[in-house]
């Protein structure tokens, strides 16, 4: 074992930070031991598990992987430098939540399953099948190759994302599949009233202006959700997903060897574009680069510059007087643009728009307002999809724009909404005191005034408030 100590952050002036968990994680940490213990039978679970890790505890994984016996955990404690130690302690909690470090009290083990399944796909050992069983090749039907399984994977994507886009405008794109539209509805990116077209919601806005990795992950975890209500093994779900992962783009591999749950998810991930099959009753498949990237950091569509809806090379060139240039011909790309840019002009490659206040207002109202990393959504799309040549900049985004997105969504922001009760008349500064603390106990004070002796509380604490104030009444309170 190597002497050296773990040293998650190389700055010494500041304290590093836990970085943000992959969206997966917090919802593999809430799964029973039993269930990922299944998981973790499977080599190719464990490495898409272990890609999804955060970087240092992908090191304290490999550290303990090759034990033959437990160390103790001061020993591993004492290799933390001071910097380092609260890094170092959400790291062992969240291998702790996933079990794969099961015992953190006195010594620290990798659990055992995890260890063996993590070996045989390090060392390639093991006859499990679980990175996929490659199909015979057909000289008479050969697979798709990459170009194609590309473009297929790009058609079925921008299909949903432009449904999303265009709903409400009067246009007339094509329409994802029944099944995709159902997944659409349930994780609230949109919604139909009253038998109404189905809508986008503020999380739709908000959707479309993620990464596409982001965006996948984001359905995908909804479709998680609903396996257990399908009555689908929520293992057999997990596993297919990470097998494709760990899949070779542009190979045809055999569907025989396919549990019952992962069958049927042939059809639902054809529809986003995961998956390619010759027809539906195929016994074979290629994964498309939507599949074969889902636990890696390599963009999830083609990175030719301004040809798909998330191109490594970015599109979008801003200029410090709020105008913006997007070398694009794509349409949905240009739709999305539209939702946070007043566009002025559109050429065969090439989109001429400004930000003003009046376009960042509408994106608000819309929903677009969330953070991500400490950026408005809208920056953080400008950001991401930034030209080449402004990647020379430093910073990439001009700060005065920056500074102005902020102040108008905090124009926005000065007045909050809230229901509930208006609690005043009270017959003495003591009654009011009572009943304001006791609310205040309670959490559910808004607002309060002791000039004109009232407050506001929340709908959810009235019941709590009113009933306090009756035993008061009746002397039931002293």
């Amino acid at each position: 074992m190597a002497s050296s100590s773990l040293r998650p952050h190389d700055a010494t002036d500041d304290v590093p930070k836990t970085p943000i968990p992959h969206s997966l994680i917090p919802f593999l940490q809430l799964q029973s031991q039993n269930t990922l213990t299944r998981l973790y039978q499977l080599p190719s679970s464990c490495l898409s598990i272990y890609r999804l890790l955060a970087p240092l505890e992908r090191q304290l994984v490999m550290s303990l992987l090759w034990l033959e016996s437990a160390i103790p955990a001061s020993m591993m404690a004492a290799w933390v430098v001071h910097e380092g130690k609260q890094l170092y302690d959400d790291a062992l909690g969240t291998l702790s939540r996933l079990h794969i470090l099961p015992n953190l009290a006195v010594k620290l083990a990798l659990n055992s399953t995890f260890k063996t399944s993590f070996r045989q796909a390090i060392t390639g050992s093991g006859t499990s099948g679980s990175f996929g069983v490659p199909a015979e090749l057909d000289e008479k039907r050969p697979p798709l190759g990459v170009e194609g399984l590309d473009g297929y994977a790009l058609e079925r994507w921008e299909t949903i994302l432009h449904y999303m886009v265009s709903s409400g405008t009067g246009q007339n794109p094509t329409k994802p599949s029944t099944g995709v539209l159902y997944l659409l509805q349930t994780s609230g990116l949109m919604v139909s009233h009253r038998g109404a077209p189905l809508q986008i919601t503020s999380a739709g806005f908000q959707f479309l202006l993620h990464s596409p990795h982001d965006q996948l992950w984001d359905l995908l975890l909804q479709y998680l959700h609903l396996a257990e209500q399908r009555q689908m093994d929520l293992v057999e779900v997990l596993s297919f997903l990470f097998m494709l992962s760990t899949m070779q783009l542009g190979r045809e591999y055999s569907a025989e060897h396919l549990g019952v749950s992962q069958k049927a998810m042939l059809e639902d991930l054809r529809d986003y574009g995961l998956i390619w099959q010759r027809k539906p009753s195929s016994r074979r498949f290629s994964p498309t680069r939507l599949s074969t990237t889902l636990t890696s950091s390599s963009p999830p569509l083609p990175t030719t510059t301004g040809t798909s809806s998330g191109p490594q090379e970015g599109f979008i060139v801003l200029e410090t007087n709020y105008r913006i240039y997007a070398y694009t011909d794509n349409p949905l790309q240009t739709a999305v643009l539209n939702l946070f840019v007043s566009l002025k002009y559109r050429f065969p490659n090439l989109v001429v728009g400004s930000i003003t206040r009046d376009s960042v207002k509408k994106a608000l109202n819309n929903g677009i307002s969330a953070e991500q990393g400490g950026r408005t959504v809208i920056i953080s799309y400008l950001v991401s999809h930034a030209h080449p040549q402004m990647r020379k900049n430093n910073p990439l985004l001009p700060v005065t724009v920056q500074d102005q997105i902020r102040l108008w969504e905090l124009e926005r922001n000065r007045l909050k909404s809230a229901e509930g009760y208006l609690y005043t008349s009270f017959t003495s500064q003591a009654d009011y005191e009572l009943v304001l603390n006791y609310a205040k106990e309670l959490g559910v004070v808004l607002w309060e005034s002791q000039a004109k002796r009232c407050f506001f509380g929340s709908l959810e604490g009235h019941a709590n408030i009113r009933g306090f104030i009756e035993r008061r009444t009746t002397g039931g309170v002293s």
